[in-house]
């Protein structure tokens, strides 16, 4: 049994909490801390009225202020921290988890607020330092990054002797009712998706113009949809520990019109992360425009539809050519049901309460900074679907790419 504290307090949080209250023998108490310590309140309070758990502390903290967030954590004395705040936050919480002590996990990589730049360098450079002090620092324990490097560790493991061609593909085929919203936070989602696509061919990157690579694939329960190379984090790590991938991508889908929104809002400059001057106060555009749109944490409650991720791979076994899909579809209502947040929020959540639950059990260990598909991916998988994300797989797929 073990105490831990979940930094944030968004959609992420809200599952990642409910999900740790439902496994009580193995997270004791929690603490959830953000800057607004009132959404904190309202998740604890809403746990308690479904589930009947209440040993949850809350408290308020500026992640980025380090000192103030070491003395909250050698206050609390947790085992870890699952981080489930912003990407910009990622250093200052894993300087405090080593000031402090404390075991470290998040879902998503670094970002420089100045720049929109995805790189694990920075949490890649810790490592000497958490190996030296006996702490496990876990990156991109969400669903992609996550899950999906989990099934490309599950395939290289048991169904391949070489993967040589990964292709991630994401779906996201449910319906909110908003003429415009993110799924995440609205800041870092259009950063990711606005800035140029990369992928990964023949020992190096190519970088192409943004939605300039598109085709229609076909998902499982969902169907066909328009689907665009982008590039994501766990491309970096995944062929930097499975070397014989010949090439690699990362493929989302989007609608025509959230793509004509998304044409507008960079059109007039709200995607802008320079600062500008209005009425004499320096704002920065896209934080802007973030406090008017749709908060994703309050999309759960109309959403219909369903989330498909996995992957699809090609490579060798026994000198032979063997295709392979492995994947997870995710009802929206279903996880509002459940945690009363959204789909999106609930395959980020999931995982990474699975992938605490692996460190604290014992299942994953280590001292030093590693990306999740260094470590076993079997115990995390049995239980992924017990905790809410059944996955499914076939080999010898038919992959269309």
């Amino acid at each position: 049994m073990s105490r831990v504290m979940i930094i944030g307090a968004g959609g992420v949080g809200r599952v990642v909490a409910y999900k740790c209250a439902q496994y009580p023998e193995v997270f004791s108490e929690f603490m959830i801390a953000s800057r607004t310590i009132q959404r904190c309140r309202e998740i604890a309070a809403d746990i308690k009225e479904d589930l009947g758990y209440d040993k949850i502390t809350t408290a308020a903290v500026d992640a980025e202020d380090i000192p103030a967030l070491t003395n909250l954590l050698k206050e609390y004395k947790p085992v870890m921290v699952i981080h489930v705040a912003l990407p910009y936050q990622d250093l200052t919480i894993m300087e405090a988890c080593l000031a402090a002590g404390v075991h470290y996990l998040d879902t998503a990589n670094y970002e420089p607020k100045e720049e929109a730049k995805f790189e694990y360098s920075h949490q890649w450079a810790y490592h000497e330092r958490f190996k030296k002090a006996g702490l496990t620092a876990i990156l991109g324990c969400g669903f992609d990054p996550g899950v999906t490097s989990i099934f490309t560790a599950r395939a290289a493991k048991h169904i391949f002797d070489e993967i040589h061609y990964l292709d991630i593909v994401d779906a996201n085929a449910g319906d909110h009712g908003k003429a415009f919203a993110t799924n995440f936070n609205p800041e870092i989602n259009i950063r990711e998706i606005t800035q140029n696509g990369k992928y990964w061919e023949n020992g190096e990157w190519v970088e192409i113009p943004p939605f300039s690579i598109r085709k229609d694939l076909n998902y499982p329960d969902v169907g066909p949809k328009a689907s665009y190379v982008l590039y994501h984090e766990e491309l970096e790590s995944l062929v930097k520990h499975f070397p014989t991938i010949k090439r690699a991508r990362f493929w989302m889908t989007f609608g025509d019109e959230y793509l004509t929104h998304l044409r507008v809002i960079q059109n007039i400059g709200m995607a802008g992360i320079e600062p500008v001057m209005h009425k004499g106060v320096e704002i920065i555009p896209l934080e802007f425009l973030k406090t008017v749109l749709p908060d994703p944490g309050e999309l759960g409650e109309n959403y219909v539809g369903q989330t498909s991720i996995g992957c699809r791979i090609r490579g060798i076994k026994d000198g032979k050519p063997e295709t392979y899909y492995i994947w997870n579809n995710c009802h929206h209502a279903q996880a509002f049901k459940e945690t009363r947040a959204q789909g999106v929020s609930y395959t980020t959540g999931v995982p990474a309460m699975t992938g605490a639950m692996m460190l604290l059990k014992g299942e994953w260990t280590g001292a030093g900074v590693f990306n999740v598909e260094q470590f076993n991916p079997d115990p995390f998988l049995k239980v992924l679907g017990k905790h809410g994300l059944e996955w499914k797989e076939e080999i010898g797929a038919d992959l269309e790419l």
